[in-house]
């Protein structure tokens, strides 16, 4: 099937109205009309190979929601109308340690993302979400039960959602920890809701004053003021669990010392360049925790956005035209977007 898109070919082009073919749906596909996909600071880094290996035309996209329109004849969990969701993966070998455990994101022969993935469907590599159609595995496709009304806030619950998600739960915030959240953007401001949703005591780290009502709106119990050392000290020793969204280095020790003993500090902004190395002295009294987090598994995000639902939460967004995403990216490069991006399909 030709389908309308908006991609790249090359690094130096601009993201700009394309066509691409899609496989019909085989036996285990579902095929979606795309409603609305959201605009990730990955999909810049991909499609101008700022991160490497990008393989053109580049279509990105990995944040959607649309309805079915056909199934193969083997897929069982869903029907042509539902309203599904697709996130930043699309299949993995489905026999290694990780796919049994349903973390598909550690696949250990490699997960297939939603673009840039290597795929035998022309041409050569997967697709992604600024398109108006996608076909995929049962097995990547998520049910979305949130009221029409809100399906394009919807959209970015796909990565920045389930990017948040994923740490809080495996850390186990909920009532009676302290949850420190670094950063109010795109994927911070998720951190706050879904984190005070849980039952956290939440605490906002912000550079900027400016930002403080914000993120008490967003469900932070109080906000922080990083670059005051009165105000980050007052907090010393106190921290079950810290998630950094920030995506440029800084100083890691100055977040290391508000954990109590036994807490962790997870990263999940992934800076251009390393942070400084952090001190290995403040880690070991404390017996301490720097760690990673990606996204997560199918059963994982499914989780989340059934958690969203019942909590009424969703990213908050800006609507615009397929034409404005190179505009949208440079306001993104300027953080000049509370907080996510989001396409209106419709517009291709």
């Amino acid at each position: 099937m030709t389908t309308k898109a908006y991609g790249a070919h090359a690094a130096d082009k601009p993201v700009e109205a394309i066509a691409i073919e899609r496989r019909a749906p085989g036996a285990n596909d579902v095929q979606i009309d795309i409603a609305y996909c959201g605009v990730c600071h990955s999909d810049l880094h991909t499609v101008r190979s700022e991160w490497p290996g990008t393989l053109y035309p580049c279509v990105p996209g990995h944040e959607i929601v649309g309805h079915v329109s056909a199934v193969g004849g083997a897929v069982s969990g869903f029907k042509v109308g539902d309203v599904v969701g697709v996130g930043c993966l699309v299949d993995s070998c489905g026999e290694c340690g990780a796919c049994h455990d349903h973390l598909e994101q550690f696949c250990e022969k490699g997960m297939i993302g939603t673009y840039n993935g290597p795929t035998p469907d022309a041409p050569g590599h997967t697709l992604g979400g600024y398109s108006q159609r996608i076909v995929v595995d049962q097995g990547f496709v998520l049910h979305v039960r949130h009221p029409v009304e809100q399906l394009a806030a919807v959209a970015p619950l796909l990565c920045a959602g389930i990017t948040t998600y994923s740490p809080l739960r495996h850390w186990n915030a909920g009532p009676g920890k302290k949850v420190g959240v670094v950063g109010i953007g795109g994927l911070g401001h998720m951190g706050l809701k879904i984190a005070h949703a849980m039952g956290a005591h939440v605490v906002a780290f912000t550079t900027s004053e400016s930002k403080r009502e914000e993120a008490l709106k967003l469900g932070a119990d109080e906000v922080v003021n990083s670059r005051e050392a009165g105000q980050m000290q007052a907090h010393a020793g106190s921290f079950d669990f810290i998630l950094d969204t920030v995506a440029a280095p800084h100083n890691l020790d100055a977040f290391t010392g508000l954990l109590k003993r036994d807490g962790t500090l997870c990263l999940v902004g992934a800076p251009a360049s390393p942070h400084p190395s952090p001190s290995v002295m403040g880690l070991i009294f404390g017996r301490k925790s720097i760690a990673g987090s990606l996204i997560g598994g199918i059963a994982e995000t499914q989780e989340m956005l059934d958690f969203c639902a019942e909590h009424g939460i969703v990213a908050d967004i800006e609507m615009i035209a397929a034409r404005d995403i190179e505009p949208s990216y440079e306001r993104m490069l300027k953080s000049d977007v509370k907080y996510r991006f989001v396409i209106d399909a419709a517009t291709m």
